[in-house]
């Protein structure tokens, strides 16, 4: 009896998409045959460009560059789509994950405004791979239909960072220094493959330094690599460091790997955190103790304003009920403190706990392990020079 039934769920979805096959050939069809009329009732070039006929040559091309912005445009990652020929582009449809509202964006030129290559603002929120899927609508001005030229075009992972001319009076303090075993040649490659490098750029072999700046916050990066195969990223954003670190063991296919970082800035926001923490951990125990105190009271109020009900002293027991509450608003006052005092420690637990993650994914493999392990065995004996120590240089040891 099962084995029935699923076989006729089985059979109902192939006679669906059966009939959902049929429906789209019979549309086709009918487009077809709309075209026909259309070609025997005109001219035949005006007949071609109604139906959408472009030259079978025709190509697309697109281009991914960086635009600065200017007075009334912010800075932003541009894709350029172009033809090949005369023909204009009516319409482009790109879907792509996190970057639009919606995942999908529509770009619809007025009348007016057709050509043969339109420029299209694109500004990813994360440092991410994003790959664009591209529907681009091409024909002649005349045009009621339109060929579809659909294409895949990826967004290099740092896309919101523009080349720049080196400049050592903005260059950033925090660094972070390690050693690969690869060539210089590789590593312009990855460059080239995660940047949006200008064309006409021209990166010699080591020792060697690129300048990016962020089209997000205008922050510095400096990526700097020597004969040796050390290489030194200077910037503020300890994210961006690590999302740089992960993109290059993940190029070279590095397993293990080892740094030394400082982030002085990072690291004092995370020491007046630590701080922070402590305090919290006292008030909260101040506060436990006092309700500790409080209740104690709450029971010997209870029982003196109970001798005082049996023994018919009306007023001591109304002063003894009086004072309980009084003590209730103190108690329900202490609650609300002990509450908000909780919120900002786990607040700032969370920030030493995304502090601890951001270290190590500074470092790959087993040295990554090894400083989260370090770092919550710092946290928990307390010890703070320790834990910026590991931070540092990896290790707990001298």
């Amino acid at each position: 009896m099962r084995g029935n039934l699923m076989d006729t769920s089985v059979e109902q979805d192939l006679i669906r998409e059966l009939s959902q096959k049929k429906q789209n050939l019979l549309l086709e069809l009918r487009n077809y045959e709309e075209n026909a009329k259309a070609e025997l009732s005109s001219p035949l070039n005006e007949a071609e460009g109604q139906r959408g006929v472009i030259p079978a040559n025709t190509k697309l091309h697109t281009a991914l560059s960086v635009n600065l912005g200017n007075e009334t445009q912010a800075a932003h990652a541009e894709l350029c789509i172009s033809t090949s020929n005369d023909t204009i582009i009516r319409a482009v449809l790109i879907f792509a994950e996190g970057i639009f509202l919606g995942e999908s964006h529509v770009v619809h030129p007025s009348i007016h405004n057709l050509s043969s290559s339109i420029r299209i603002p694109v500004t990813p929120p994360k440092d991410v791979p994003v790959d664009l899927h591209l529907k681009t609508f091409v024909g002649y001005r005349s045009s009621t239909q339109f060929h579809v030229f659909e294409l895949t075009r990826q967004l290099p992972r740092f896309s919101m960072y523009a080349l720049t001319s080196p400049d050592s009076a903005s260059e950033p303090l925090s660094y972070v220094n390690f050693v690969i075993t690869e060539r210089a040649p590789r590593v312009v490659i990855w460059l080239n493959q995660n940047f949006l490098l200008p064309e006409d750029t021209n990166i010699q072999n080591a020792p060697f330094q690129v300048c990016f700046t962020s089209l997000r916050n205008g922050g510095q990066l400096y990526i700097k690599i020597k004969l040796s195969g050390e290489i030194t990223i200077n910037t503020d954003d300890i994210d961006l460091a690590g999302d740089i670190i992960q993109s290059m063991a993940s190029f070279f296919a590095i397993e293990d790997l080892q740094v030394e970082a400082d982030f002085p800035t990072y690291f004092e926001e995370l020491r007046k955190v630590l701080v922070k923490v402590d305090e919290h951990h006292s008030v909260h125990q101040k506060l436990s103790a006092d309700m500790a105190e409080n209740s104690n009271l709450i029971r010997s109020l209870l029982v003196r304003a109970e001798d005082a009900r049996l023994m018919r002293d009306m007023k001591t027991m109304k002063n003894r009920y009086m004072e309980l509450y009084d003590l209730n608003k103190d108690l329900l006052h202490g609650y609300k403190i002990r509450c908000n005092n909780h919120t900002e420690l786990l607040g700032n637990l969370k920030a030493v706990n995304q502090a601890i993650q951001r270290a190590g994914r500074l470092r790959v493999g087993k040295p990554k392990n090894q400083v989260v392990t370090a770092c919550r065995d710092a946290i928990r004996s307390n010890n703070i020079n320790m834990l910026f120590r590991v931070m540092r240089v990896g290790t707990a040891s001298s």
